[in-house]
């Protein structure tokens, strides 16, 4: 099985194959998810030659740790980069795309890895407030369910609407909540995703 180590301890990866991907999306799970959580979504990518990686955070799915207690943001970050490394080293030619939900996209906006493009759901308020310091024409898709209680929308709203955002993207879902991978929304959801990401690797990404 695929483990590496982490700041706290072997952690675990799954890693949905696809042959010639045009893209490998590293993907960095919400708070109480693993890995196994992500076939369908996977699945839907796949067919799209887009291939997913999605780790197993410290004390969830194969990874050891502690599940009430998976580490600091900056412990979280710190396994991610070397995480989106290998996943980088593994897919030569794929343009690198990091996506997170939630906890994961907090880990992401801290990570800030060398990458083609930026997918986050269920984005919290304290992960964009104060406003990350993005890269310069870093394409960023925020996707968002505006019934979401747990990661109100509003934070969100306000960052992408800043005259600095100008690689970001918000996406909004009506009467969806904030685990917008596992609602009935998701096929849409999904479809959504493929779309942006296919425009990264075309040179542009779509207003959804």
């Amino acid at each position: 099985m695929p483990f590496f180590d982490g700041v706290r301890g072997r952690l675990h990866f799954r890693r949905w194959r696809v042959d010639r991907p045009s893209a490998a999306v590293a993907l960095l799970p919400g708070s109480g998810q693993h890995s196994g959580h992500y076939h369908l979504f996977a699945g839907g990518l796949g067919a799209a030659r887009i291939e997913t990686w999605a780790l197993d955070v410290p004390g969830q799915g194969l990874s050891e740790g502690d599940p009430d207690a998976p580490g600091t943001l900056p412990d979280l970050a710190a396994d991610a980069r070397t995480f989106i490394e290998l996943v980088r080293a593994e897919s030569p030619g794929a343009a690198l795309i990091v996506a997170g939900h939630s906890l994961g996209a907090a880990t992401a906006l801290v990570a800030l890895p060398d990458c083609s493009g930026l997918v986050l759901t269920g984005t919290p308020r304290r992960a964009v407030t104060p406003a990350p310091d993005l890269p310069a024409g870093l394409p960023v898709l925020v996707l968002h369910g505006e019934d979401d209680r747990r990661a109100p929308i509003d934070a969100v709203r306000d960052w992408t609407a800043r005259p600095q955002s100008v690689g970001l993207r918000l996406r909004e879902y009506a009467d969806a909540g904030h685990d917008l991978l596992h609602e009935p929304v998701r096929t849409q959801v999904t479809a959504d995703i493929v779309e942006w990401i296919q425009g990264v690797v075309a040179g542009r990404a779509p207003v959804l």
